[in-house]
């Protein structure tokens, strides 16, 4: 049990151990159980199920455990839970317990009510349910079963003779037990000299001695098909083999399958893959888009610039892109992706610029060219000819005919519009004819006062 375990599994606690209520450590191949009683003192509910705990140890300080689960462990004997004065249910299906008289240890346990003990060897023992409602009245159930008053009742009359039944079968399961473990541990050591052995053997017959062989390549190949071999054979002779369910049959269980785990895992690892190169033999920059974001890379002729317009996702944050503008080449990195392109000629770093746009996400550096070109202001003409220089060539070149329909010329001759041949008066004159004199009337009077008209 370590810290950033307990850390972890208190998340719905927002990570804080020394308020933590509920605890769940479920197969995480836990051999001892520690720390608890110092760092979580108001748990209430611990979870500790399916581990490989052979001993109930560092739990009798938490005076406010409500409920236990130790089923599927290595646990032997019923120890150490005194001190849990608020423990109401205790779970320890399926392990090891032989010497049932140790649940007497929990008679001062008042508010204790559920107690599971299914599967272990103890609950094979004649008397077993009278001698446990008998021995701890303040039980309501007994393996998920309620118990009757009637039961404790008779339970309670024939304590004194259940008691020296259960004694007497206690000291027959332990004189077994300590013969099943000697036999299992001179059987895991003679199974691993075996082992060693005939790996040996097999090894050498099939050719992997170096000495033996060519090349190193036949050895590696040769060597991984003998070890696929002997691997999916150890497998099938350890699934197929009948073996007593003792606590040690259960440690060499979790031994081989965390072998075989790992086994598939490194079979699973892909290879390195090399680091992806970014310069030539010569230092020369190359193009390299493993970001494999859409981008443009055009020229500012106006501003003597380079302009690159990256595609950046637009919910993506600015933090996550990184922008290097060098001399001779660009490099945008894109969540530690890199976008790095070649430029055709030198910069300026220092007077480039990064910019993102806030509506389309995307990113545009501005790269001021090192040695721009100086371009005349006038851009030169789409057609081959040659820019007039003279003021009245220039204003004839901006003169366009009309052209008129060939069909109207029949009826309108703008050509021979000419002047008539009675008209001698040279060009450029105005022709005025004469206006003759309307006579006076009747009543005009010649007044000398008045002025003439104009």
């Amino acid at each position: 049990v370590t810290e950033d375990m307990i850390r972890k599994r208190s998340e719905h606690n927002e990570g804080i151990i020394s308020t933590l209520e509920e605890l769940s450590l479920h197969q995480q191949d836990i051999e001892r159980i520690e720390w608890l009683d110092k760092w979580c003192r108001d748990l209430k509910i611990l979870y500790l199920q399916s581990n490989l705990i052979p001993k109930i140890e560092n739990i009798s300080r938490l005076k406010k455990l409500e409920y236990l689960n130790l089923a599927l462990n290595n646990i032997e004997k019923i120890e150490n839970l005194q001190g849990c004065e608020s423990l109401k249910k205790l779970d320890l299906t399926v392990n090891f317990v032989i010497q049932l008289t140790d649940i007497e240890s929990l008679r001062e346990l008042y508010n204790l009510e559920q107690l599971f003990l299914t599967g272990n060897p103890c609950t094979q023992y004649e008397g077993y349910k009278d001698y446990v409602i008998a021995t701890l009245p303040q039980l309501k159930k007994l393996d998920g079963i309620d118990i009757e008053r009637s039961e404790r009742i008779i339970a309670l009359q024939q304590l004194a003779e259940i008691r020296g039944d259960i004694l007497r079968q206690q000291k027959i399961q332990q004189f077994k037990r300590e013969r099943e473990r000697e036999e299992e541990l001179a059987k895991l050591e003679g199974k691993s000299k075996q082992t060693k052995g005939s790996d040996w053997y097999t090894h050498a017959e099939k050719g992997v001695v170096i000495t033996e062989l060519g090349s190193d390549e036949e050895d590696e190949k040769i060597g991984q098909e003998g070890n696929k071999d002997d691997d999916e054979e150890e497998d099938k002779k350890f699934w197929e083999e009948a073996t007593a369910y003792t606590p040690e049959s259960r440690i060499a269980v979790h031994e081989h399958m965390k072998k075989t785990r790992e086994r598939d895992e490194k079979k699973d690892e892909k290879p390195a893959k090399e680091p992806r190169k970014l310069f030539n033999e010569q230092g020369d920059a190359l193009n390299v888009n493993q970001a494999k974001v859409d981008f443009s890379f055009i020229e500012d002729v106006e501003n003597q610039s380079w302009l690159l317009d990256v595609a950046i996702f637009r919910h993506m944050d600015t933090s996550l892109c990184d922008v290097d503008v060098q001399t001779r080449y660009v490099r945008v990195t894109i969540k530690g992706k890199i976008l790095q392109l070649a430029l055709p000629e030198e910069v300026c770093p220092d007077s480039s610029s990064a910019k993102r746009s806030q509506t389309t996400g995307h990113l545009l550096i501005s790269m001021p060219k090192a040695h721009p070109v100086i371009m005349p202001k006038n851009k030169t003409p789409m057609s081959g000819k040659p820019e007039p220089t003279d003021k009245a060539e220039k204003s004839s070149s901006r003169i366009q005919k009309l052209e008129v329909d060939p069909s109207l010329q029949k009826c309108v001759q703008l050509d021979n519009i000419v002047r008539e041949k009675s008209c001698k008066a040279p060009l450029g004159t105005t022709i005025h004819s004469k206006i003759e004199e309307r006579a006076n009337s009747e009543n005009f009077v010649d007044d000398p006062d008045v002025p003439p008209l104009m």
